[in-house]
């Protein structure tokens, strides 16, 4: 046997040295699934592994599953039963010390990246996928550094190493830092405060605040978790892949988890790098704009070519905070829909007002979100406010209606139809799913008996009486801070924003469960609140608006990321105890951090905020917050019965018409034509992609449509293999090196006030050479 041996390995060597080459190349390619063995002419050497067929088939993991009862995996798709595993052990260690250690870790990064974006024109979410990949390592070696000691508590005893790191520990740290990476809504309330209004919140009324808004957030789950996590027609795409990056760690041998955290850590390494040309160095690669290069300083071509500002037309980003994960994450049916909304509000409505003077336009800046007297000056909300939170009519009859510009206007239009849609969407899409569960409720008979929703019943749920504890408390909260005029709301209003919050949650939920697709409610719930100020004595004061947003909209946020994180719990085969109990910590820590980050923020970076200086880069503008601002004076201060009394706000109405007759339309063509699967053309996400102000920052869609075109359509149509193993650890470290290089750019360059010397490639007037552009307003 050694002697053949021998024989093997000399006539390997004997092989010529291109033959070798051929042979080594052809083999990396097959282990990185990027072609299959057949499609690869390999010379039978003695290493190379079997030749396989084209012609066989992939064995789904889940086959055998479906053999043995296909009445329980009838009604799981497809896609799921390819990722989620069908085998459960309630033994295995679920809330450790370890879980409490890592998590607050994650946490307190998450929540302090995460709260940076609400300032910054464009950003990359924290990424959960970074917690799932780095929280892997540190658990094992806790496992292997730490005693096995008991902890004496008496009930409360614990032991600081209880087994062997398990996978659960693992999807329940990832549940607690994503609950704290999103950032905290009620944070815009004491900073558009300061921003707006030199008003310093009191800290622990701010703290409070936030703190109740997302502890109601999380019980509006409660009203949702019979209807969207236990039927398995809800996937939500974002806890697919999850539950796919947790499968494949566990599984793989430590060969190929070794090899996914080398090909994570190379591309987090290089994006971290690289991320300090477009943020710093070289700030041109963040807006490539090949028609304000051939336009020279032409104004057409800088206005059409400009991403800063402009149309964006052809105009690329290198710049990873205006691309994201989102090519991978999103389905490529929503990127389709997203471009196509991108194209029509940008690359046609824009120019259309622009250049054709309609809808106020010049008068009127087309690209700017704020609000203009009718000579089109800056509308002076600050002078039409008395001390008491009213409206100074005598300076109202001076000064006029607060006017806006076209974008901002069709704003508010498309996002009166993306609400309207959702409610729609629900009824003729999940109405018998809706039908079934409300019939539960009375009969008591389970709905769902598919195999994921019977393995988790030996997981007691948590107790009604706990979710209306929770509830009670966070309400209480809210109250005593509205009657104490905190919030400039008047106390009624808290009551219907609660209600709004509720109903709105479910449709919402439900188009994100299919699409991974956040929409907006915001612009709904200001005309609601506005109209309500009608009684006699209310507060007009914008901040009450705003308030009155926060708990109405928040919740319907917060709900829909605690929702998903609790699907990937019901995946994992997790006690739903476990899963809350995380995500309360997790909410929890992080409403500190996000207040403190907050704090810092506003700072050092107030001038830019409030839009005394100018940021060259065009990032920390505070966009949203002036959004919020320019909305609480129209709906609150001015009010919306003098808003639609004038000729250029009434269309406005017709988008909650257009919202309902188009998906009524869409529904009636996928019952009458099942090929074209006219189900995917979700008009909710259609128009509320269209509501997105763009006036800042253009220049990510065109490149995030050609990136998801390449990983989500060619390579996962084509090369699923490869996309599987590498798709999701891209995008993770997309977004965290992104991240770690916006928290060092910050912390380090930022606070002690280093900027880059003005040159070729970080020109002081315009940094994508577009010298023809009008600084915009």
């Amino acid at each position: 046997m050694k002697d053949n041996q021998n024989l093997r390995q000399s006539e390997h060597r004997r092989a010529p040295a291109e033959a070798r080459l051929v042979h080594y190349v052809a083999l990396l390619l097959i282990s990185l699934d990027i072609v299959p063995p057949c499609h690869l002419p390999l010379k039978p050497m003695q290493s190379s592994p079997s030749p396989v067929s084209c012609d066989e088939k992939p064995v789904s993991e889940s086959s055998s599953n479906t053999e043995l009862d296909a009445a329980e995996y009838a009604k799981i798709p497809q896609l799921v039963r390819d990722v989620v595993g069908f085998e459960d052990d309630s033994n295995v260690l679920t809330l450790t010390f370890r879980v409490v250690v890592i998590s607050t870790i994650f946490v307190c990064l998450g929540a302090f990246t995460g709260q940076l974006s609400f300032f910054r024109t464009t950003s990359a979410s924290f990424s959960v996928f970074f917690i799932v990949l780095v929280s892997w390592p540190v658990g094992k070696m806790m496992e292997q550094l730490l005693p096995d000691y008991r902890v004496p508590l008496g009930r409360f005893s614990f032991s600081l190493n209880p087994g062997p790191w398990s996978v659960k520990e693992h999807v329940l740290i990832g549940i607690a830092g994503n609950a704290a990476s999103k950032g905290n809504w009620a944070t815009y309330l004491p900073a558009n405060a300061k921003i707006y209004y030199n008003i310093d919140m009191n800290h622990a009324i701010a703290f409070f605040f936030g703190w109740a808004v997302s502890i109601v957030g999380f019980s509006f789950t409660a009203f949702v978790r019979q209807i969207l996590i236990f039927d398995p027609a809800f996937i939500f795409p974002v806890s697919l892949q999850q539950v796919t990056l947790y499968r494949t760690i566990h599984r793989s041998t430590d060969v190929q988890a070794n090899r996914q955290m080398r090909g994570f850590w190379c591309i987090c390494i290089a994006v971290f790098v690289w991320q300090f040309f477009p943020e710093y160095i070289f700030p041109m690669t963040a807006a490539l704009a090949p028609v304000c290069w051939f336009g020279g300083r032409n104004k057409t071509a800088s206005f059409v070519g400009s991403g800063m500002g402009g149309m964006g037309v052809l105009n690329l980003t290198l710049n990873v905070s205006n691309i994201t994960s989102a090519i991978i994450t999103r389905p490529f049916f929503v990127q389709v829909i997203l471009f196509v909304g991108f194209v029509i509000t940008m690359w046609i409505l824009v120019p259309i007002a622009y250049f054709g003077h309609k809808w106020g336009s010049p008068t009127f800046s087309v690209m700017s979100n704020g609000l203009f007297t009718k000579n089109g000056s800056a509308y002076p909300f600050a002078s039409l406010l008395t001390k008491d939170g009213q409206l100074n009519q005598t300076r109202y009859d001076e000064v006029g209606l607060a006017y806006a510009g076209a974008q901002y206007l069709w704003c508010i239009f498309f996002a009166y139809a993306a609400f309207i849609s959702s409610f729609v969407w629900m009824i003729l899409f999940a109405g018998p799913q809706l039908l079934a569960a409300v019939k539960s409720v009375f009969t008591g008979k389970r709905v769902h008996a598919d195999r994921l929703s019977n393995m988790m019943k030996v997981y007691p749920e948590v107790s009604p009486i706990a979710w209306i504890s929770l509830f009670s408390t966070a309400v209480l909260v809210l109250l005593v801070i509205v009657l104490k005029g905190h919030v400039y709301m008047p106390l009624f209003t808290l009551f219907v924003a609660l209600a709004v919050g509720a109903v709105t949650t479910l449709p919402m939920s439900i188009v994100y469960a299919i699409s991974g697709y956040q929409v907006d409610v915001g612009y709904f719930n200001e005309l609601v609140y506005g109209y309500m100020l009608r009684s006699p004595g209310a507060s007009r004061h914008p901040l009450g608006q705003l308030t009155y947003r926060i708990i109405s909209g928040n919740v319907w946020y917060d709900a829909r990321d605690l929702i998903e994180d609790q699907k990937i719990g019901h995946y994992m085969h997790i006690p739903p105890k476990d899963v809350v109990i995380c995500q309360l910590y997790g909410a929890t820590i992080g409403i500190a951090v996000n207040y403190a980050t907050m704090l810092w923020v506003l700072s050092t970076k107030l001038d830019y905020l409030r839009e005394i200086k100018t940021d060259p880069n065009g990032e920390w503008t505070g966009q949203e917050l002036k959004s919020y601002n320019t909305a609480g004076i129209q709906y609150a201060l001015v009010g919306p019965w003098n808003l639609f009394a004038d000729a250029r706000y009434q269309p406005l109405w017709y988008g909650f018409a257009i919202g309902a007759a188009t998906l009524l339309l869409v529904w009636l063509l996928d019952r009458r034509f099942k090929g074209p699967k006219f189900h995917l053309w979700n008009t909710t996400i259609f128009f509320s992609n269209m509501s997105k102000y763009r006036g800042n920052i253009s220049t990510g869609p065109f490149t995030q449509f050609i990136l998801g075109t390449v990983w989500n359509f060619f390579l996962y149509r084509y090369r699923y293999k490869f996309w599987k193993r590498w798709a999701y650890i891209s995008g993770a470290a997309l977004d965290t090196g992104f991240n770690l290089n916006l928290i060092v750019i910050f912390v380090s360059l930022g606070v002690a006030g280093i900027t880059m010397p003005t040159w070729w490639g970080n020109d002081a007037f315009s940094v994508e050479r577009c010298f023809g552009r009008v600084k915009r307003s």
